[in-house]
């Protein structure tokens, strides 16, 4: 991984452990295909340093990763788009967890859409309690399909029910309650420090098994459901419910199915008012400065 002006993921060693920043604050540190092939080769490389023990993956700006990157074009259709980013992300969440050595995320700041798969793939994670997480997918019509392998098995059932169906934000003390990460920490930088000193007394060997034993369940699930939740998540891109709530939210007004009871429903928005990737981004732009303000 060669650093340049178009380094989205910087990676450094120091005191047995590599850590992987991601480092594009201007987007959120948004799944674009930059961040995904830089995180894989950064992963790779310290697969396959002996010297390395472990991974730590944090990041730069008030926002660890909000998921996909609407802004960038990676295919004229959007159905075909949705499967392309799909796809990186089953690949993203794979490696972590099959990666030979733990992975440690310390978090401080927001956590939303596909970061949240991202942060529950981790072995070990460590959130300031400034730090805000949040599942809103099903408020615009769709729902954490691939996402839900790595967040099923973290989370406790009720807290999964909660948060996969009201879209709701919860803190950092409330994530660690119910599974989501390891740790909320006044401090996340000394915590994960810590964390680190326990895992430099395990050896490569007795780490590497212990993660097969943790992350086994996990896997056998992707291996029985990955693709046809790739697949459903294809689809939902482009139903009538996605095009409404994706056009609410760019109007900023609610979805029609989240109107007053006593107000007219909205009328459904056609084919023809689908929010373009750009318009959707621009958008999610200025929803992330309201919910830095909040």
């Amino acid at each position: 991984m060669t650093e340049s002006r178009d380094q989205v993921v910087r990676y450094a060693v120091e005191d047995g452990f590599a850590t992987l920043t991601l480092d594009s604050p201007h987007n959120r540190n948004a799944i674009s295909s930059a961040l995904v092939t830089q995180l894989l080769e950064g992963f790779e490389r310290a697969a396959g340093d002996a010297a390395v023990r472990g991974v730590v993956l944090t990041h730069t700006g008030n926002t660890f990763c909000a998921g996909a990157d609407l802004k960038e074009a990676v295919d004229a259709d959007p159905a075909a788009a949705a499967d392309i980013r799909t796809q990186w992300m089953v690949r993203l969440l794979r490696t972590v967890l099959e990666l030979p050595k733990p992975v440690v995320a310390r978090v401080d700041g927001h956590v939303r859409a596909g970061g949240m798969g991202l942060l529950a793939a981790c072995d070990i994670a460590v959130a300031g309690r400034g730090s805000s997480f949040a599942l809103t997918e099903a408020r615009l019509g769709l729902a954490p399909f691939v996402i839900s392998l790595t967040l099923l098995p973290k989370l406790t059932a009720r807290a999964a029910d909660r948060y996969f169906l009201t879209g709701a934000k919860f803190d950092a003390d409330t994530a660690e309650r119910i599974g989501l990460i390891t740790l909320a920490a006044d401090d996340p930088a000394a915590a994960t420090a810590g964390l680190l000193a326990e895992l430099r007394q395990g050896s490569p060997q007795g780490l590497a098994e212990s993660k097969r034993l943790t992350t086994a369940r996990v896997l056998a699930e992707f291996d029985r459901s990955a693709e046809e939740l790739a697949q459903r998540s294809g689809r939902f891109f482009g139903t009538p419910e996605v095009i409404e709530g994706m056009t609410a939210f760019l109007q900023r007004r609610p979805p029609r199915w989240a109107a007053e009871p006593s107000a007219p429903p909205a009328e459904p928005a056609t084919a023809q008012q689908t929010p373009s990737p750009q318009d959707s981004a621009d958008s999610a732009d200025r929803a992330a400065e309201s919910r830095s303000a909040e």
